[in-house]
């Protein structure tokens, strides 16, 4: 055995010890809940201009600058504030109403200094338009009827550039649009049947099954499924006037939200952290807000109970981890500051759209939401198993340790032939709510945790977006998922744009490999296969890497160890590893600093092979939060793998026959 530590000091044979609190129910009071709205926006109502027009929190400029980053502290707050009004009904929030008031006073001034950022100076404004135009209805008796004349005016005029406007991105942005003229229509302004009827068409061209949507024509699927593409068909439809646009299309709208919920809630960690996987992270808790929007719905299948306790469970997490610290403030991060998690154009209020998360806080506290008993997350009933199909996702979660592991055959925020970069929150193989992707900028041109790669003799690690999806699903109680990849190594441009797809640059083809997982637990047994080799990868002095979790915590936290035939990683409580089932595999520990926002040191559990084209390759790999097991044990069978699994159970599963596969593809 070899040992490797990096504590400075040997500590022996250590298992991992259980999660503590992966049974424990979060459920909030709505005191509570107002108690942490009126907190945080107390911390960011601190940093308000003296006109209150723009709200600019300490930290780093944003990308797009000091202005737009006055006006994201406004409307992002102005959704929290506005929650909050309207959940009182108006009573005991004086001074939220006129700070909120005369901020959008001089914010629509445009003889103002601190005039808000117009829609033809910066699209980010048609962003922030949509906040301000939802809360404006939101609270419509406190603050729009209240502003005089020459104010509502100029409001009209700062909304109106938006009625015509074709340079909105063909994405969630569409519901921007859309919300604006709304409101537009009910206070008398200009807008268009014809924007309003092509972005919902737009809208419901996103739509792929099972109540999930791909954010645009990539394969983008992430929290923004949740806070954005299902948050705002909801809202929209209790907009005043917008039952006439809706035209009957609400019922479908909730059907969809109804059957998203039941596997968003079948995501939510033990311990209450989201899945950690897809871009604009740093909104955190904004991962709850489906959960409300399902209250609003009153969706037939998720309790209210339930959903309460999501958002309850996702919100304390945060609070429980330093978001908001400790001046009351939200960072750009995931528990504490982390600015590489963040957009390039990400300025110090971004973070600020969490509070859509904080929408329960809008139903009065009669609501059944709020008085229904509390229910059990579905990790901390049971075991759970499910597929989400049209992101190629397995998703498996334990009641044991709280942890939920999804493996992904399906999303890699890519069009389905476009050979671009594996972005790492999107194109990796596993993502869970106990462990972060590597996000430095090694990461994304190395492709190393969660990943089936080729490695040539200088290190470089082939990329697998625009997959080909093989096939998803759950047999005889083990997930199952495959794709197929033109593995492909990428020189990358000098200038690259990362707002969620991988990077672009000079493409040069492997070859074609084809994966499948076989998901029961903790445990994926990955069986990779080689099925060709092109160009100048036949003749070079190939390895194939596969790469387990990425563990991370602080120095003293991470330690790991290698063996003749594993490799395995522990921090915090939870441990990882990955077993070479085929014999020759070399199993090692990549060391990667500041690459997680989950701590300054992480190991990758890693097993490496020679190539041999046609060879099944069978690696098991764990991610857990209780003691380890021995591995599973395999055996491949023509087309079908046989897996007695560490409880003692024995499963056969059928694939499409490797040599079949082989034949077909080489």
């Amino acid at each position: 055995m070899t040992r490797v530590h990096f504590k400075g000091e040997d500590v022996g044979e250590t298992t991992s010890a259980p999660v503590a609190s992966a049974h424990a129910i979060r459920d909030w009071t709505r005191e509570q809940w107002v108690a942490h709205a009126d907190r945080l926006l107390a911390g960011a109502r601190a940093w308000a201009s003296d006109d209150f027009a723009r709200i600019t929190p300490p930290g780093d400029e944003g990308g797009y600058g000091h202005a737009i980053d006055g006006l994201e502290g406004f409307a992002r707050t102005f959704l929290l504030a506005g929650f909050r009004i309207a959940g009182a009904r108006g009573e005991g929030v004086d001074a939220l109403i006129a700070d909120y008031s005369r901020g959008i006073a001089a914010g629509v001034d445009p003889a103002n200094p601190n005039r808000w950022v117009r829609m033809g100076e910066h699209a980010q404004a048609k962003v922030e338009a949509a906040s301000i135009a939802l809360i404006l209805d939101m609270t419509r008796p406190w603050i729009w009827d209240r502003l005089d004349a020459r104010t509502q005016e100029r409001v009209i005029d700062y909304f109106a550039p938006v009625v015509g406007d074709e340079t909105y991105p063909q994405t969630n942005w569409v519901w921007f649009r859309i919300v604006v003229e709304t409101f537009l229509r009910s206070v008398g302004g200009p807008w268009s049947e014809r924007d309003i009827r092509a972005d919902l068409a737009r809208h419901d061209s996103f739509v792929k099954g099972d109540g999930w949507l791909s954010d645009g024509d990539e394969r983008s699927y992430d929290h923004y499924v949740g806070w954005a593409l299902h948050l705002y068909p909801i809202l929209w439809s209790r907009m005043q006037g917008a039952a006439d646009l809706a035209a009957g299309r609400t019922p479908a709208d909730i059907a969809r939200l109804d059957r998203y919920l039941q596997d968003a809630v079948a995501l939510v960690g033990g311990d209450g952290s989201p899945l950690i996987q897809g871009r604009s992270l740093i909104y955190r808790f904004a991962a709850a807000a489906p959960f409300w929007v399902g209250a609003f719905a009153e969706v037939p299948s998720i309790s209210p109970g339930r959903l309460r306790v999501a958002a309850s469970s996702i919100v304390s997490h945060f609070a429980e981890h330093g978001a908001p610290d400790a001046d009351d403030l939200l960072s750009m991060g995931w528990h504490g500051p982390w600015r590489r998690l963040a957009q390039g154009y990400s300025g110090p209020a971004s973070p600020y759209w969490a509070t859509k998360g904080m929408l329960g806080i809008a139903l009065p506290a009669d609501h059944p939401v709020w008085t229904a008993p509390a229910e059990e997350l579905p990790v901390q009933q049971a075991d759970e198993l499910r597929i989400v199909a049209p992101a190629g996702w397995v998703v498996s979660g334990t009641v044991a340790d709280g942890i939920v592991r999804v493996i992904n055959h399906g999303t890699d925020h890519a069009f389905p032939d476009a050979l671009v970069g594996d972005s790492p929150l999107y194109a990796r193989m596993g993502y869970s709510t106990a462990t972060a992707p590597l996000h430095n900028g090694d990461a994304w041109a190395e492709p190393l945790e969660q990943s089936v790669a080729l490695v040539d003799a200088a290190g470089r690690a082939t990329h697998r977006a625009a997959m080909e999806l093989r096939g998803v699903r759950v047999d005889d109680g083990v997930g199952v998922a495959g794709s197929t990849t033109r593995a492909h190594w990428i020189t990358p441009d000098l200038t690259q744009t990362l707002h969620g797809s991988g990077i672009r640059g000079a493409v040069t083809i492997a070859g074609r490999i084809t994966t499948w997982s076989l998901v029961r637990g903790a445990w994926e047994v990955r069986i990779a296969i080689v099925d060709s080799l092109e160009g100048e990868a036949a003749d070079a002095a190939l390895r194939v890497r596969i790469g387990g979790w990425a563990l991370s915590g602080s120095e003293s936290d991470v330690d790991g160890e290698t063996t003749a035939g594993a490799a395995s990683a522990r921090a915090g409580g939870v441990a990882a590893s990955v077993h070479a089932l085929t014999p020759g595999g070399r199993p090692s520990l990549a060391r990667r600093l500041s690459a997680s926002p989950l701590g300054d040191v992480s190991l990758v559990p890693i097993v490496e092979y020679d190539v041999v084209v046609g060879r099944p390759i069978v690696t098991a790999v764990e991610l857990t939060g209780t003691t380890t097991t021995a591995p599973p044990a395999v055996t491949l069978d023509g087309g079908a793998a046989v897996v007695v699994w560490p409880d003692g159970a024995c499963t056969t599963t059928g694939l499409a026959d490797v040599r079949s596969v082989t034949a077909a593809d080489r």
